[in-house]
């Protein structure tokens, strides 16, 4: 059935605008650093922007340590330099093998802001949701102009888009609980 496939559809976008989100959280640095942090820098590989992690071995030694072991010893410099250009915060440190980046821990201003940034990517994820909602909508109000249904199915089918549309911000809004409390856990 045609309804079937719309709200089938609107759940796998809706699955996929909360997989991003997911994604995006990782960006945004709580109590320990993560490796994630580097995830957009990209170093020049013989002419090519190449990913961090593909051109060396990318570790957190501890909450406030990364190091960067390239596999290539003439990289290190470009590397420096790719960290630097993308001003993450920290000052690469090279010792001409590998570079490490010494973040200092968070203060409880920069945790409030964090988890400020947490709050407004729900808020984006959420009207995406709502955008999808009204894809749905016009689906199903074009299905009941053309008569494939009735006015009846018609309202039980935006009721059902409605549901799947609520859960879905059920979830934002649950995401952005958990990594709120993540941010600002001491």
């Amino acid at each position: 059935m045609e309804l079937n496939n719309i709200y089938a559809t609107q759940k796998e976008h809706i699955d996929k605008s909360l997989a991003a989100l997911k994604k995006d959280f990782t960006t945004i640095r709580s109590g320990a650093v993560s490796v994630s942090i580097l995830d957009g820098i990209k170093v020049s590989y013989y002419g090519t922007p190449t990913a961090l992690n593909q051109v060396a071995t990318v570790l957190a030694n501890d909450a406030t340590t990364i190091t960067i072991t390239p596999w290539e010893r003439n990289l290190v410099r470009d590397i420096e330099h790719a960290i630097s250009a993308a001003n993450i915060g920290v000052n690469p440190n090279n010792d001409g093998e590998c570079i490490k980046l010494f973040f200092p821990p968070m203060t409880v201003d920069q945790r409030k802001e964090n988890a400020k940034q947490a709050k407004s990517m729900g808020e984006k994820t959420k009207v995406a949701i709502r955008n999808i909602r009204k894809e749905a909508n016009d689906k199903i109000k074009k299905l009941e102009k053309d008569k494939a249904i009735s006015e009846d199915e018609s309202k039980k089918a935006h009721d059902e888009v409605q549901k799947i549309t609520d859960a879905g911000i059920t979830s934002v809004d649950e995401m952005v609980k958990v990594k709120e409390a993540e941010l600002l856990k001491v």
